[in-house]
């Protein structure tokens, strides 16, 4: 059955809801299996443990702003 472009349209501005609500389902879904997540935030990595603890993995630069339609080339 062919999809109109009308319904395609509605369906594509609703991916990023989508994409997140899969993404939340399989980390409340890691955790509840007994296995640890990794988190990013604010330049750390953490490990995160089912019981809630958390464990700094790694320290990182923190994500830099890029404006939209700008080169950057890495050097």
């Amino acid at each position: 059955m062919p999809t109109s472009e009308k319904s395609m349209q509605f369906l594509e501005e609703h991916i990023p809801e989508l994409a997140q609500s899969a993404v939340t389902q399989a980390y409340w879904q890691a955790l509840a299996s007994g296995n640890s997540v990794l988190e990013s935030a604010n330049g750390m990595i953490h490990e995160v443990f089912p019981d809630g603890t958390r464990k700094l993995v790694k320290t990182t630069t923190p994500p830099s702003n890029v404006t939209m339609g700008e080169t950057r080339v890495m050097r």
